[in-house]
C-alpha cells in the first residue's frame, strides 16, 4: 500500500491551507519562500486536485475512479465529487470526532474499531448512506486512547448532517451533505476544468 510520508505541515504550507482542516491545531512558524511568479491556470486546478487529495487523504487512482463516479451521477460533477469524498467512512469518523484526524480514523477502520449498522466494516473508502449508525466496537470503548480522543474533540463542530454521541461513541448520519455543508478549502470547480481537458 502506498503511504504518503511527506511532513504535513510542510505539505499544508505548500499547498497554502491551515492545517486545521486535518484536524491538526499546529501552525508552522516557517514561511514559505516562493518567487513572485504569476502560478499558470493549470497550475491552480493541479493545486486545488492536490489538495482535495490530501485533506481526504487520498491517491490518484481511487481520486480519479470518484471523480468517474461523480460525472455519472445527476447534478454537477463537482458538487458530486465534493460528496462522494465526505461520504468516505473514515471522513465520517474523524466528523463524529471519534479519531483527531483523518489518518487516525483510517487506521481505527482497518484495525475493525468501527461498526456500521452493527456490522464490523474495515474499508475506510466504504461509502455511508442516510441513516447509517456508525459506532465503536463494544470492547474497545472503555479503552483510555477513546476517552483522550473524545475529550481532545469534544470541542470539535459537528456538521449538522451528522447526530453524535460522543458519550457512547455512537453516531447517525441524519441525511447526506449538501456541497454548503462542507467545509474544505476546495475549489472543486478548478479540478472539474483540470479533468476535462
Amino acid at each position: 500500500m502506498a503511504v504518503n510520508r511527506v511532513p504535513v505541515l510542510k505539505r499544508c504550507r505548500s499547498l497554502g491551507m491551515d492545517p486545521i482542516y486535518l484536524g491538526i491545531d499546529k501552525k508552522s512558524n516557517r514561511e514559505l519562500k516562493r518567487a513572485n511568479r504569476k502560478m499558470s491556470e493549470y497550475g491552480l486546478q493541479l493545486r486545488e486536485k492536490q489538495k482535495a487529495k490530501f485533506i481526504y487523504g487520498v491517491l490518484e487512482k481511487p481520486f480519479r475512479n470518484y471523480y468517474a463516479r461523480a460525472e455519472r451521477m445527476k447534478g454537477q460533477v463537482g458538487e458530486n465529487l465534493m460528496i462522494l469524498l465526505e461520504r468516505r467512512l473514515d471522513n465520517v469518523v474523524f466528523r463524529m470526532g471519534f479519531a483527531r484526524t483523518r489518518k487516525e480514523a483510517r487506521q481505527m477502520v482497518d484495525h475493525k474499531h468501527i461498526l456500521v449498522n452493527g456490522k464490523v466494516v474495515n474499508i475506510p473508502s466504504y461509502l455511508i448512506k442516510a441513516g447509517d449508525t456508525i459506532e465503536i466496537k463494544e470492547a474497545k470503548k472503555a479503552s483510555a486512547k477513546y476517552k483522550e480522543i473524545t475529550e481532545t474533540t469534544a470541542g470539535r463542530l459537528t456538521p449538522e448532517w451528522i447526530e453524535t454521541d460522543l458519550e457512547a461513541l455512537k453516531g447517525t448520519v441524519k441525511q447526506l451533505p449538501t456541497r454548503e455543508m462542507i467545509d474544505v478549502p476546495v475549489d472543486e470547480m478548478l479540478i472539474v476544468e483540470l479533468y476535462s481537458k
